[in-house]
């Protein structure tokens, strides 16, 4: 009877049978061979997810009159959303293995599917709320999921690849969804912001059924951590709703916003110690002993804050400021993300050559540069000087994103993969959700400030304070209005560009506090034992 030799051929992936008969005959199994559309599937899949975190933001107005909503109502559209979505994202992992990552990713996109077809058909505010949050608990899935799938869809000499098709979807979503919002609600009509998804989403969900195959590595859970996940709810629900909220209750001044603060730490450290003293944890923690985890994830923190920050601030300046739309806006932040999505495949290509600890603090640097520009940008700022600097923000982000993921997984076993990136993906998100809070109250504080100190100048009888309103009152008085009147208008017209150049002031210093917060956080990196990115971790060749 005669035997058979399989051996693998290196890190190709293909098994070759070398003996039995006939002579010379080959049997390959290539299990990269559809690596690319694994790539489109996942990376599609999550772009998705993360355009629908912002694309409902310009279609609020329109929502609001369709369905009897105030503005207090209709954010739950977007808060259910995210809350979800937050509270799915570190339960990924567990849930992939327990159902199986090819059926868990598929079953995922088309629950987002159908909830995204309910959304759009919706008639009632119940009835969108609802289909939001079953949207954002789908949606939950397709980052970590995705990222993960990744990590082993590649070969180890190509990963960075795979990370730079799905770094490329993590910071083109957030950057096009109002863009595409806009362009959609005036061009169709708001349901279609939710309709969209459905073509895609087959698509994905089909492409990801035929190609994405479960991991070698993931064992399922032999029980189901109901405890476990009852305080993960708790806590990361508890701890959005108070960002995404706390600017419109005035932080801890209310007893509301509080409550929520104390009642997410406390269900943080319930869940800590109920984690740590199980067998079978929903949330793996015992992972972040690797110190190189532990320093990517924080990481990941700062830089979700540095970029949602800078993602919420922009289109807040050029829309109130300069009276830009959602479509002209995306076409001044587009070049910006072009140049992040090339950076991000020179980058991939040489994610073995290259060393984290070197390219971000070059990306981080390139961040800051970009910030510093444009906190120079004055109230007559125009699209053109916002070219360069957006540029820069996106080379910048493009030499961060990719070396960073591949070292912070690098000493990770293949079966610490999904918890690994789970834990990234979602630091990531909160630190977004903690940037647009800040920055949301920032903005109104530092505009305040800089009114009162420009409404001094007017106050104590500056000359060139009062040279400027008396300019404007001859001009209208030239104009045939009544000197009284005239003298009425001119305060009016000198106290709008008061509250202009207030503003611009308070962008400059938001402008800021993204750069400091992205350099501050690089001490990190000296947890890092190499910077180089190892493919599917320590151990991922035996």
């Amino acid at each position: 009877m005669a035997t058979t030799a399989l051996h693998p051929d290196g890190a190709s992936g293909r098994v070759t049978d070398r003996s039995g008969p006939p002579p010379g005959a080959v049997v390959e199994i290539d299990k990269y061979k559809y690596k690319y559309l694994v790539a489109i599937a996942v990376s599609l899949a999550a772009m998705l997810e993360l355009i629908d975190t912002s694309i409902v933001n310009v279609a609020i107005p329109h929502m609001m009159g369709n369905l009897g909503a105030t503005l207090d109502e209709i954010s739950w559209v977007s808060t259910g959303y995210i809350i979800a979505n937050v509270i799915v994202i570190p339960l990924s992992s567990w849930l992939s293995g327990y159902f199986g990552r090819k059926r868990y990713l598929t079953g995922s996109i088309m629950v987002f599917v159908a909830a995204s077809f309910f959304c759009g058909a919706a008639s009632t505010l119940g009835g969108m709320i609802f289909w939001r949050v079953v949207q954002g608990l789908g949606g939950g899935a397709l980052l970590s999921t995705a990222q993960s799938t990744l990590f082993e869809a590649f070969p180890p000499k190509e990963v960075g690849v795979g990370q730079a098709v799905f770094g490329v979807s993590v910071m083109v979503g957030p950057t096009i969804g109002p863009t595409l919002g806009g362009y959609i609600v005036d061009n169709l009509s708001w349901p279609w912001i939710f309709y969209i998804n459905v073509p895609l989403g087959i698509v994905a969900a089909f492409m990801v059924w035929t190609y994405v195959h479960d991991s070698e590595h993931q064992e399922r859970a032999g029980s189901i951590d109901g405890t476990g996940i009852l305080l993960l709810a708790t806590c990361v629900g508890s701890l959005q709703w108070m960002l995404e909220r706390g600017e419109r209750f005035d932080w801890f001044e209310s007893r509301f916003v509080t409550i929520l603060a104390v009642t997410s730490l406390v269900s943080f450290v319930l869940l800590l110690w109920r984690e740590l003293t199980i067998d079978e944890p929903v949330i793996n923690f015992r992972v972040l002993r690797n110190r190189q985890l532990a320093g990517g994830v924080m990481i990941a923190s700062f830089l979700g804050l540095a970029l949602y920050g800078s993602v919420f601030v922009l289109p807040v300046f050029l829309q109130q400021l300069h009276g830009f739309t959602a479509n002209q806006t995306g076409m001044v932040i587009l070049p910006g993300a072009i140049a992040s999505a090339v950076t991000m495949a020179v980058v991939g290509r040489n994610a073995q050559r290259l060393d984290a600890r070197v390219t971000v603090p070059i990306g981080a640097a390139l961040f800051f540069l970009s910030m510093w520009k444009l906190s120079l940008l004055t109230y007559d700022a125009g699209a053109h000087d916002l070219f360069w600097p957006l540029i820069s923000r996106g080379v910048g982000l493009g030499l961060i994103f990719v070396p960073l993921t591949g070292a912070t997984m690098a000493e990770l076993k293949p079966a610490e993969l999904a918890q690994g990136t789970g834990m990234f993906n979602l630091t990531r998100q909160l630190g977004g959700s903690l940037g647009i809070a800040i920055s949301a109250t920032l903005l109104g504080r530092f505009t305040a400030q800089s009114r009162a100190l420009l409404s001094e100048h007017i106050v104590t009888g500056e000359p060139a304070a009062m040279a400027r309103l008396e300019m404007i009152t001859r001009g209208l008085v030239s104009r045939g209005v009544n000197a009284v009147i005239a003298k009425q208008q001119a305060l009016a017209v000198l106290d709008r560009q008061m509250q202009g150049q207030a503003s611009v002031l308070a962008f400059s210093k938001l402008y800021l506090f993204s750069g400091i917060a992205l350099v501050i956080s690089l001490p990190l990196l000296l947890l890092f034992r190499s910077g180089k990115s190892r493919g599917l971790g320590a151990g991922a060749g035996h």
